[in-house]
């Protein structure tokens, strides 16, 4: 019998579980388990609205740390709220290094394995059908950061890139929550998000972290489905 895998996950809306009134909305880390075989276990601390400091400011870190073990995995993907002009607010090559560094060092005492992934685009498409990178420098910064503290880095932000403009502007659209009034039972008046997945979306991502596994952290690739 295989002894458990246990991966804790760190991040903001878009890896969050998401309540059944925002069905069909996923975070990726909502489906993550769907890939990995049953003695896996996802623990998904991911919540909407957190910057790598509010997540922390807010002792949500700390729910983290008085659980996880030794050989666990904590997962940490933010960026997408640290641009925000408010108290979630860190500059890029600075207090959101120092912020990511916490998870990364914290996670290390607890002799467990930090993995860096960083935020996938928003669908932002330009008029040539090219994504605009709405993410300023802080996948740029988590990147550096990888590579000056020796952290496996899965690179949302490119795959996704490729993901959206190879479906387009409007196919892309099936990815997140984008519904006209009346089709879906949730979103009466309609949506149109360019932030948030819906489960295709969700799966979508979570398989090209699992692919990335394959390179990025062979020994956790060995407990995938395929």
């Amino acid at each position: 019998m295989m002894e458990n895998v246990h991966i804790y996950i760190a991040g903001d809306s878009t890896v969050s579980d998401c309540p059944p009134n925002e069905e069909p909305r996923a975070g990726w880390g909502q489906v993550l388990h769907y890939f990995f075989q049953e003695h896996v276990i996802i623990h998904n601390y991911a919540i909407g609205g957190r910057s790598s400091k509010s997540f922390i400011n807010e002792k949500r870190l700390d729910l983290i740390l008085n659980e996880i073990q030794p050989n666990d995995y904590l997962f940490i993907q933010f960026g997408h709220n640290d641009q925000k002009e408010d108290h979630r607010k860190t500059e890029p090559y600075s207090s959101y290094q120092a912020y990511l560094s916490r998870y990364i060092d914290s996670a290390r005492e607890k002799n467990a394995i930090p993995v860096l992934i960083t935020s996938m685009h928003r669908r932002t498409f330009d008029e040539n059908g090219k994504i605009i990178n709405s993410l300023g420098e802080y996948p740029e910064a988590m990147i550096a950061l990888a590579k000056e503290k020796q952290v496996s880095l899965i690179d949302l932000w490119k795959q996704s890139k490729e993901l959206y403009e190879t479906l387009g502007p409007d196919d892309s659209k099936t990815l997140f929550i984008w519904f006209e009034p009346g089709e879906h039972h949730n979103y009466p008046n309609g949506i149109s998000d360019d932030t948030h997945f819906r489960e295709e979306g969700a799966i979508k991502l979570a398989e090209m972290i699992a692919r990335e596994m394959k390179v990025t952290i062979p020994h956790l690739a060995n407990h995938l489905k395929f």
